[in-house]
């Protein structure tokens, strides 16, 4: 009777074994992207802007998870400790947005989702010729 256990300890230890080999097998090869945008928030706007963004923009974008979407911050900047040049004046905020892949980002700036959240980030901002940059997590 204990060989019978044993038998089925060892089976079920292999089958669970196996588990995690082929999730990370199932795992994406290819290294996420971030899309910085560097804002100069109007200050007047400052409150519309988090609670546009907070209420309205990341939970959109958040319903994109499993669809590509990883994560998404708006960072205010504090100061610049070293280094030049620094942000353009008026630049106060910097949006960060990782996804899968830029072919999964770009679906979601198509989506109607996006389209009627974006706005509400975007009249707040004193330049729309804002900086955009999109890299490659290494």
């Amino acid at each position: 009777m204990q060989r019978r256990s044993l038998l089925h300890l060892i089976a079920s230890l292999g089958a669970g074994s196996a588990l995690p080999g082929a999730a990370r097998a199932a795992a994406p090869t290819r290294k996420p992207i971030v899309l910085y945008c560097d804002l100069a928030v109007d200050p007047a706007r400052e409150k519309e802007m988090l609670d546009a963004f907070h209420q309205h923009f990341l939970p959109a974008a958040q319903s994109f998870r499993g669809r590509g979407f990883i994560d998404l911050k708006m960072l205010k900047l504090r100061t610049v400790i070293q280094g030049q040049p620094a942000p353009p004046a008026g630049v106060n905020y910097r949006f960060q947005l990782t996804y899968e892949s830029e072919e999964q980002r770009q679906v979601w700036i198509r989506s109607d989702v996006h389209q009627r959240n974006w706005p509400l980030i975007e009249r707040t901002v004193l330049n729309r010729d804002y900086l955009v940059l999109l890299t490659d997590a290494v």
